[in-house]
């Protein structure tokens, strides 16, 4: 991941809210676009930190870019960004998180933010927070009657579990070691004097 100016690629086939999502975030972002799922898999090339997918675009879909994205193992946080409603087959998906259109400028920001941050923890974290993204989407949109009646949704349910689980794990190990309270003191010291 890049430590200055984070790259974005916005993959959308309406060149007219491309050319707009890119107005907004190009203050902060390297901006690229691409305008379908083959152009996009081109365009990412290891410097990429974040895109912005649509689900609906010409050529390879984007849940298909999404899947070589992940398949290739590629150093980038992916956001769903698309007038697709969720529905329980995103669970299986592996993006980061995902935005319904329409999205503002506020929520591209934030969104590009968050998967940033996130980026800097480790692959365990990573995937707490994207199914705990998945969680929150499905109960916004789905009725409880639904979730409840969901197999994709109690898999999803449990796999966090887990992790909730192997997370706290790892907190606990790493707090009971001198070394990292030691660092977590100096970071906090660092901190202080810089203010």
């Amino acid at each position: 991941m890049s430590t200055d100016t984070p790259s974005v690629l916005i993959v959308e086939d309406e060149p007219d809210l491309a050319n707009l999502y890119a107005a907004w975030l190009e203050s902060d972002c390297d901006i690229e676009t691409a305008y379908d799922g083959n152009e996009a898999l081109d365009a990412i090339d290891g410097t990429i930190d974040v895109v912005l997918l649509d689900r609906r675009i010409p050529g390879l879909s984007g849940d298909a870019v999404l899947d070589t994205i992940r398949d290739q193992s590629l150093d980038c946080r992916v956001a769903m960004v698309t007038a697709v409603e969720p529905d329980f087959d995103i669970v299986e998906l592996g993006f980061d998180d995902y935005l319904v259109k329409p999205v503002s400028k506020d929520e591209l920001v934030d969104i590009i933010d968050q998967l940033l941050l996130r980026a800097t923890h480790d692959e365990q974290l990573q995937e707490f927070f994207a199914l705990a993204s998945k969680k929150a989407l499905l109960d916004d949109q789905k009725t409880e009657a639904e979730r409840r009646s969901s197999q994709e949704y109690a898999e999803l349910e449990d796999r966090m579990a887990v992790l909730r689980v192997q997370v706290n794990d790892t907190m606990r190990e790493l707090l009971e070691q001198d070394g990292y309270r030691q660092l977590c003191q100096d970071i906090t010291r660092e901190s202080v004097f810089q203010e």
